[in-house]
């Protein structure tokens, strides 16, 4: 049975634990992360939520790995990063730091433009 090197890698905000393992060159995704022992580490990781990646691209638990990967267990978001560029967007405007038309910068030469046309 030949062996392939990989590591299993979960990150918390204050802290990062990578696990280097030797596995069969056959290994499924959530087979090393089993054996990793991560889970018995971080029981607040539950592998049917959390999604899980091979060097930043996600991948399914019974992908197979090849020699050299890295696999990435992800937190779920906190907060939806949409809305967070939605709620800053709309300070922005509210504080003239942004055109409320739209969205960019305010331009000085438009306002001028605009009171001239009144």
């Amino acid at each position: 049975m030949s062996l392939i090197q990989v590591e299993v890698v979960y990150a918390l905000p204050h802290k990062q634990v990578v696990v280097p393992l030797k596995v069969a060159k056959e290994s499924q995704v959530e087979q090393v992360i089993i054996q990793s022992g991560i889970l018995q580490q971080f029981p607040q990781i539950d592998l049917s939520h959390n999604m899980v990646g091979v060097f930043g691209r996600q991948v399914k638990l019974n992908s197979q790995l090849r020699d050299g990967d890295r696999v990435e267990i992800y937190r779920p978001l906190l907060a939806d990063p949409k809305d967070i560029r939605r709620k800053r967007a709309e300070q922005a405007k509210e504080e003239g730091r942004a055109d409320k038309v739209t969205g960019g910068r305010p331009n000085p030469g438009r306002a001028k433009s605009n009171a001239n046309e009144a």
